[in-house]
Protein backbone atom coordinates (compact mmCIF):
# COMPACT_ATOMS: atom_id res chain seq x y z
CA UNK A 1 0.00 0.00 0.00
CA UNK A 2 1.26 3.50 -0.73
CA UNK A 3 0.84 6.10 1.63
CA UNK A 4 -0.08 9.91 1.05
CA UNK A 5 0.06 12.62 2.91
CA UNK A 6 -3.30 14.66 3.18
CA UNK A 7 -2.28 17.99 3.80
CA UNK A 8 -0.89 21.33 2.45
CA UNK A 9 1.80 21.64 5.38
CA UNK A 10 4.89 21.60 3.48
CA UNK A 11 7.05 20.92 6.52
CA UNK A 12 4.94 17.98 7.89
CA UNK A 13 5.10 16.63 4.37
CA UNK A 14 9.23 17.48 4.17
CA UNK A 15 9.46 15.89 7.98
CA UNK A 16 7.46 12.63 6.51
CA UNK A 17 9.42 12.51 2.98
CA UNK A 18 12.30 12.33 5.06
CA UNK A 19 11.90 8.83 6.50
CA UNK A 20 11.57 7.32 2.60
CA UNK A 21 7.99 6.14 4.01
CA UNK A 22 5.84 8.71 2.04
CA UNK A 23 4.53 8.29 -1.39
CA UNK A 24 3.19 11.18 -2.68
CA UNK A 25 0.70 14.24 -1.69
CA UNK A 26 -2.74 15.15 -1.99
CA UNK A 27 -4.32 18.64 -0.78
CA UNK A 28 -7.80 20.30 -1.79
CA UNK A 29 -9.09 23.77 -1.59
CA UNK A 30 -9.72 23.83 2.39
CA UNK A 31 -6.03 22.44 3.24
CA UNK A 32 -4.33 25.25 0.92
CA UNK A 33 -6.32 27.56 2.58
CA UNK A 34 -5.95 26.51 6.34
CA UNK A 35 -2.01 27.22 4.72
CA UNK A 36 -2.68 30.74 4.97
CA UNK A 37 -0.15 30.45 1.37
CA UNK A 38 -0.76 31.52 -2.33
CA UNK A 39 -2.27 28.41 -3.68
CA UNK A 40 0.13 27.86 -6.56
CA UNK A 41 3.41 28.05 -4.39
CA UNK A 42 1.93 25.58 -2.28
CA UNK A 43 1.41 23.42 -4.60
CA UNK A 44 4.79 23.87 -6.52
CA UNK A 45 6.99 23.61 -3.23
CA UNK A 46 5.19 20.58 -2.18
CA UNK A 47 5.81 18.73 -5.97
CA UNK A 48 9.72 19.52 -4.93
CA UNK A 49 9.35 17.51 -1.76
CA UNK A 50 8.21 14.36 -3.21
CA UNK A 51 8.96 12.40 -6.03
CA UNK A 52 5.20 10.71 -5.51
CA UNK A 53 1.89 12.35 -7.48
CA UNK A 54 1.01 15.53 -5.86
CA UNK A 55 -2.72 15.78 -5.84
CA UNK A 56 -3.79 19.61 -6.91
CA UNK A 57 -7.77 20.46 -7.22
CA UNK A 58 -9.65 22.13 -9.38
CA UNK A 59 -11.99 24.71 -8.49
CA UNK A 60 -13.90 25.29 -11.28
CA UNK A 61 -17.73 23.68 -11.79
CA UNK A 62 -17.61 23.47 -16.26
CA UNK A 63 -15.73 20.76 -17.91
CA UNK A 64 -14.08 23.93 -20.02
CA UNK A 65 -12.78 26.01 -16.87
CA UNK A 66 -11.38 22.26 -15.33
CA UNK A 67 -9.56 22.03 -18.58
CA UNK A 68 -8.26 25.60 -18.29
CA UNK A 69 -7.41 25.05 -14.81
CA UNK A 70 -5.57 21.92 -15.01
CA UNK A 71 -2.90 23.51 -17.93
CA UNK A 72 -1.85 26.01 -15.35
CA UNK A 73 -1.99 23.26 -12.56
CA UNK A 74 0.35 20.79 -14.97
CA UNK A 75 3.31 23.28 -15.22
CA UNK A 76 3.67 23.39 -11.63
CA UNK A 77 5.58 20.50 -11.92
CA UNK A 78 6.00 17.60 -13.28
CA UNK A 79 4.70 15.07 -10.54
CA UNK A 80 1.29 16.94 -10.89
CA UNK A 81 -2.05 14.80 -10.90
CA UNK A 82 -5.09 16.90 -11.32
CA UNK A 83 -7.58 16.53 -9.04
CA UNK A 84 -11.87 16.34 -10.50
CA UNK A 85 -14.82 16.14 -8.43
CA UNK A 86 -16.89 13.66 -9.15
CA UNK A 87 -19.27 15.19 -11.27
CA UNK A 88 -20.19 14.37 -15.50
CA UNK A 89 -18.09 17.56 -15.87
CA UNK A 90 -15.33 16.41 -13.94
CA UNK A 91 -15.74 13.13 -15.49
CA UNK A 92 -15.97 14.61 -18.74
CA UNK A 93 -12.36 16.39 -17.82
CA UNK A 94 -10.80 13.38 -16.46
CA UNK A 95 -11.22 11.70 -19.77
CA UNK A 96 -9.89 14.46 -21.70
CA UNK A 97 -6.67 14.46 -19.09
CA UNK A 98 -6.30 10.86 -19.22
CA UNK A 99 -6.22 10.56 -23.26
CA UNK A 100 -3.68 13.15 -23.07
CA UNK A 101 -1.35 11.46 -20.43
CA UNK A 102 -2.25 13.14 -17.52
CA UNK A 103 -2.52 12.21 -13.58
CA UNK A 104 -6.09 12.51 -12.49
CA UNK A 105 -7.31 12.15 -9.08
CA UNK A 106 -11.70 12.19 -9.10
CA UNK A 107 -12.30 12.85 -5.56
CA UNK A 108 -15.76 13.26 -3.43
CA UNK A 109 -16.48 9.68 -3.89
CA UNK A 110 -19.01 8.37 -2.10
CA UNK A 111 -20.83 5.26 -3.93
CA UNK A 112 -19.33 2.27 -6.13
CA UNK A 113 -21.20 3.48 -9.27
CA UNK A 114 -19.15 6.95 -8.99
CA UNK A 115 -16.25 4.95 -8.76
CA UNK A 116 -17.35 2.57 -11.84
CA UNK A 117 -17.89 6.05 -13.73
CA UNK A 118 -14.35 7.32 -12.98
CA UNK A 119 -12.71 4.00 -13.80
CA UNK A 120 -14.65 4.15 -17.26
CA UNK A 121 -13.29 8.02 -17.51
CA UNK A 122 -9.75 6.57 -17.19
CA UNK A 123 -8.98 7.85 -13.58
CA UNK A 124 -5.76 7.17 -12.35
CA UNK A 125 -6.86 7.34 -8.84
CA UNK A 126 -10.27 7.21 -7.32
CA UNK A 127 -11.24 8.70 -3.96
CA UNK A 128 -13.66 7.20 -1.89
CA UNK A 129 -14.38 9.08 1.25
CA UNK A 130 -14.33 6.72 4.51
CA UNK A 131 -14.71 9.00 7.26
CA UNK A 132 -17.10 10.82 5.91
CA UNK A 133 -19.55 8.16 5.20
CA UNK A 134 -18.65 6.87 8.79
CA UNK A 135 -19.57 10.06 10.05
CA UNK A 136 -23.55 9.79 8.92
CA UNK A 137 -24.14 6.46 9.95
CA UNK A 138 -23.10 4.37 6.76
CA UNK A 139 -20.12 1.67 6.49
CA UNK A 140 -16.82 3.49 4.36
CA UNK A 141 -14.66 0.59 4.34
CA UNK A 142 -17.80 -1.30 2.50
CA UNK A 143 -17.48 1.34 0.13
CA UNK A 144 -13.50 0.24 -0.39
CA UNK A 145 -14.72 -3.62 -0.51
CA UNK A 146 -17.35 -3.03 -3.16
CA UNK A 147 -15.11 -0.98 -5.58
CA UNK A 148 -12.19 -3.45 -5.17
CA UNK A 149 -14.52 -6.15 -6.43
CA UNK A 150 -15.80 -4.01 -9.29
CA UNK A 151 -12.31 -3.21 -10.64
CA UNK A 152 -11.24 -6.77 -10.30
CA UNK A 153 -14.28 -8.31 -12.16
CA UNK A 154 -13.14 -5.91 -14.96
CA UNK A 155 -9.18 -4.94 -14.62
CA UNK A 156 -9.56 -1.67 -14.46
CA UNK A 157 -6.69 0.16 -13.94
CA UNK A 158 -7.45 2.64 -11.66
CA UNK A 159 -6.13 2.45 -8.14
CA UNK A 160 -8.32 3.14 -5.31
CA UNK A 161 -6.82 5.83 -2.98
CA UNK A 162 -8.76 5.55 0.31
CA UNK A 163 -9.51 8.99 1.71
CA UNK A 164 -11.12 10.47 4.41
CA UNK A 165 -8.99 8.40 6.33
CA UNK A 166 -9.80 9.26 10.55
CA UNK A 167 -7.23 6.68 12.32
CA UNK A 168 -5.19 3.71 11.85
CA UNK A 169 -7.82 1.24 12.02
CA UNK A 170 -9.44 2.67 8.79
CA UNK A 171 -5.42 2.17 7.39
CA UNK A 172 -5.31 -1.72 8.44
CA UNK A 173 -8.99 -2.11 6.96
CA UNK A 174 -8.39 -0.44 3.70
CA UNK A 175 -4.84 -2.72 3.29
CA UNK A 176 -6.55 -6.31 4.10
CA UNK A 177 -9.38 -5.44 1.21
CA UNK A 178 -6.01 -4.67 -1.10
CA UNK A 179 -6.46 -0.52 -1.30
CA UNK A 180 -3.49 0.57 -3.89
CA UNK A 181 -3.49 4.24 -1.48
CA UNK A 182 -4.03 6.05 1.60
CA UNK A 183 -3.99 9.23 1.69
CA UNK A 184 -3.81 10.41 5.72
CA UNK A 185 -2.76 13.88 7.95
CA UNK A 186 0.57 13.28 8.73
CA UNK A 187 -0.35 12.68 12.37
CA UNK A 188 -2.14 9.05 11.56
CA UNK A 189 0.57 8.52 9.50
CA UNK A 190 2.81 8.81 12.88
CA UNK A 191 0.22 6.90 14.42
CA UNK A 192 0.69 3.73 12.54
CA UNK A 193 4.05 3.57 14.26
CA UNK A 194 2.55 3.62 17.80
CA UNK A 195 1.94 0.94 20.14
CA UNK A 196 2.46 1.01 24.01
CA UNK A 197 4.41 -2.29 24.47
CA UNK A 198 6.69 -1.05 21.74
CA UNK A 199 7.07 1.74 24.34
CA UNK A 200 7.29 -0.33 26.92
CA UNK A 201 10.02 -2.79 25.26
CA UNK A 202 12.26 0.40 24.37
CA UNK A 203 12.27 1.92 27.94
CA UNK A 204 13.33 -1.59 29.24
CA UNK A 205 16.01 -1.86 26.89
CA UNK A 206 17.21 1.85 27.49
CA UNK A 207 17.32 0.84 31.29
CA UNK A 208 19.01 -2.21 31.03
CA UNK A 209 21.64 -1.17 28.66
CA UNK A 210 22.60 1.99 30.89
CA UNK A 211 22.82 -0.10 33.76
CA UNK A 212 26.04 -2.06 31.71
CA UNK A 213 27.80 1.42 31.99
CA UNK A 214 29.14 0.76 28.26
CA UNK A 215 28.64 2.67 24.98
CA UNK A 216 28.81 1.79 21.05
CA UNK A 217 29.99 4.63 20.18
Amino acid sequence: MKFFADTADTADIAALAATGLLDGVTTNPSLIAKSGRNFLEVIREICTLVDGPVSAEVVATTTADMLREAEVLKKLGENICIKLPLTLDGLTACKALSDEGTMTNVTLCFSANQALLAAKAGATFISPFVGRLDDIGFDGIQLIEDIKMIYDNYAFETEILVASVRHPVHVLQAAKLGADVATMPPAVIRALANHPLTDKGLAAFTADWASTGQSIL
